[in-house]
């Protein structure tokens, strides 16, 4: 656990710095959005605030548990927040604790060392968009109660109610249904990730998930070694070249620094960085000291021992990354960050500090381990051949016009207008349900283009071989914005590019491949919000020359018993089964039509499930789809 700070924590370190009046009027300014990812937001505040009492060295179990109203609980077995009466507010602590925006321990610099809080406004903000907070204190064997109702208004002062042996604090909430009205129910999956996540980021610290909703014993999630286990954990779909997971930890000018790596048999790197437990997605200067650590260290190897020759040029960044999981955490007391999410990490100190402290210890390892260092170094002298092969072929794309817009591909039937905002693609599988699209289509806005079998797995090829196949190209060509380092989203040509399959397990498939591939070249355009799943209907139910289309089960009953009796019902398993009116009326009318936005909520989820379905182990892959079958309502099989 980490090393307790030796400081008191009173109604005096309780730093008020502005009123809360806003946060019901723009509650979208304080936790982002008031849908479902807003409502998760309000858990992970509270939640926060139990980690950092552990981070401080003051507990070492925190509680979460979700009952079946949806009410939300978080219990530590820390201090006990302060119950004294703050100075400034005339009121007890814990009511200026919840009542007060940016008023806590956070702000001083005294009580807290590093915080972990995404805004730092955590716990007012909770009880602000919350019907009803209720928090329970146990502090020197007394427990001090308080309930705040509608919006933050205590409904009496802070007292005692009793006594206790025990020590910590405990928060109950029921978020508001007036400010999140898209829903109110919480995601199982989601809450168990972090919380998960959490344990592995913060070593030593044992977090219990009780989802009360579901018949689940609670799960605890404890990690003594920290992120080794949790790079055995994402690469538990892959194959390790090595099986020793490289690790070091440090601190410097208070600034502990956290490493973990190892190199798997994939193509794909996956390296991920944290600060003060929050997924610093687009980097900064962490990841950057790390980067150019590895680069630096793993070249100078290379030549000592003439994996390069003297007139070689270095491994570049890529050759070194491939196949990759790393993991690269800090814990900053005044982080911060850049970038338009505010995800990426700005301190210029940080770069050295990692460098200095992951540096030797990695390169002492290396040393002393001279056969994993041979296995590394092969690889990555394989990736730079790869890739010297890969560049070769992406210019041939380009000599063929794989990126030249007066050249598009000869089968894409493309829509009159030119405004990418206002058009759409439809990547349609095989040519007879391509004819339909393409007859059955608004030409104006509606571009179509057939694909020929199923696209290649880029999860297990190699880059030259992705690059020369003639699906992944005219896909290129099309879309128009380039990929990977030259991605360029403003010129993306479609601002809805859909993608069109039947409804059985071939196109399942064809949809995961696809998915894939948009993860893998293009996320920028995942994470921009361009990417859906078309949703045909699977059944036609007809009576008296009028058709119904139903695109569940469930819609099918209701349809029976509101048609009575002698009906006909068509099962559609394909959609080359549908002619042109039918497909536009069904699948393709942007007045009638279902279309399903594809989001990455959790990138390192998203990565271990395309691992696992795409990759070469079979066992996984059997045991997801037996875990999640029971999710599945229309899969022919």
């Amino acid at each position: 656990m980490t090393q307790r700070v030796e400081h008191s924590y009173t109604a005096d370190d309780i730093q008020v710095l502005e009123g809360l009046e806003a946060v019901r009027k723009r509650p979208g300014m304080y936790i982002g959005t008031t849908s479902l990812r807003g409502l998760h937001h309000l858990v992970w505040e509270i939640v926060d605030n139990a980690i950092d009492e552990a981070l401080a060295g003051y507990a070492d179990r925190i509680l979460v548990t979700v009952d079946k109203d949806n009410i939300v609980t978080v219990e530590d077995n820390g201090r006990g927040m302060p119950v004294g009466i703050h100075e400034k507010t005339g009121k007890s602590s814990v009511e200026t604790i919840f009542t007060v925006l940016h008023a806590g321990g956070k702000f001083g610099g005294g009580a807290y060392k590093v915080s972990g809080g995404l805004h730092g406004v955590g716990a007012s903000v909770v009880n602000a968009l919350s019907e009803w907070l209720e928090v329970n204190v146990h502090l020197n064997g007394k427990e001090y109660f308080i309930r705040f109702e509608h919006g933050g208004h205590a409904v009496a002062d802070l007292k005692e109610i009793g006594k206790t042996d025990k020590h910590g604090s405990i928060v109950r909430f029921k978020a508001d249904p007036t400010i999140f009205t898209e829903t109110l129910v919480y995601d199982h999956d989601t809450l168990r990730d972090r919380l998960q996540q959490l344990a592995f980021l913060n070593k030593g610290i044992s977090i219990t998930f009780d989802d009360q909703r579901f018949e689940h014993k609670p799960t605890e999630y404890l990690y003594r070694g920290g992120l080794k286990e949790y790079i055995t954990f994402l690469n538990k779909t892959k194959d390790p070249i090595h099986t020793d997971v490289i690790s070091t930890e440090g601190e410097s000018d208070g600034i502990q620094v956290e490493v973990a790596l190892q190199y798997n048999e994939t193509y794909m790197p996956n390296v991920y960085s944290f600060c003060n437990n929050i997924n610093t997605h687009e980097g900064g200067t962490h990841e950057e000291g790390f980067r150019l650590t590895m680069n630096r260290i793993l070249n100078k190897l290379a030549r000592d021992k003439n994996y390069l020759k003297p007139d070689d040029d270095n491994f570049q960044a890529d050759d070194i990354r491939e196949g990759l999981t790393a993991i690269v955490s800090v814990k900053h007391p005044d982080p911060q960050y850049e970038g338009q999410t505010k995800t990426r990490l700005g301190n210029a100190e940080v770069k050295k500090v990692v460098s200095d402290l992951f540096g030797p210890a990695f390169e002492r390892y290396l040393y002393e381990n001279p056969s994993i260092t041979k296995i590394i170094l092969e690889k990555i002298q394989m990736a730079a051949s790869a890739r010297i092969a890969a560049r070769k072929a992406k210019e041939l794309t380009r000599r063929k016009g794989a990126l030249d817009f007066a050249s598009l591909p000869g089968k894409l039937a493309d829509c009159s207008n030119r405004n990418p905002e206002l058009c759409e693609i439809y990547l349609v599988e095989g040519d007879s349900a391509g004819g339909s699209a393409k007859s059955g289509r608004d030409r104006e806005f509606q571009a179509i283009l057939p694909l020929r079998g199923k696209v290649i797995n880029v999860e297990k090829a190699r880059l030259t071989k992705i690059y020369d196949n003639n699906e992944i190209r005219t896909m290129f060509t099309a879309f128009g914005c380039g990929f990977g380092e030259e991605l360029d989203l403003s010129k993306l040509r479609y601002h809805k590019i859909v993608i069109m399959t039947d409804a059985d397990v071939d196109g399942a498939h064809i949809r995961t491949l696809l998915l894939t591939f948009f993860y893998r070249f293009l996320r920028p355009v995942i994470e921009g919000g361009y990417v859906y799943f078309a949703q045909p209907p699977l059944y036609r139910i007809s009576k008296n020359k009028v058709d119904k289309y139903c695109y569940s089960d469930a819609e099918l009953e209701a349809a029976k018993k509101e048609l009575g009796d002698k009906f006909s019902i068509q099962r559609y398993k394909g959609l080359g089964e549908m002619d042109a009116q039918q497909l536009w009326e069904t699948t393709m009318d942007p007045k009638v039509r279902i279309l399903n936005q594809v989001t990455i909520d959790n990138a390192m989820e998203a990565d271990m499930v395309f691992d696992m379905l795409m990759g070469d182990e079979v066992e996984p892959r059997r045991n997801f789809i037996t875990e999640n079958a029971h999710f599945v309502k229309n899969l022919d099989i």
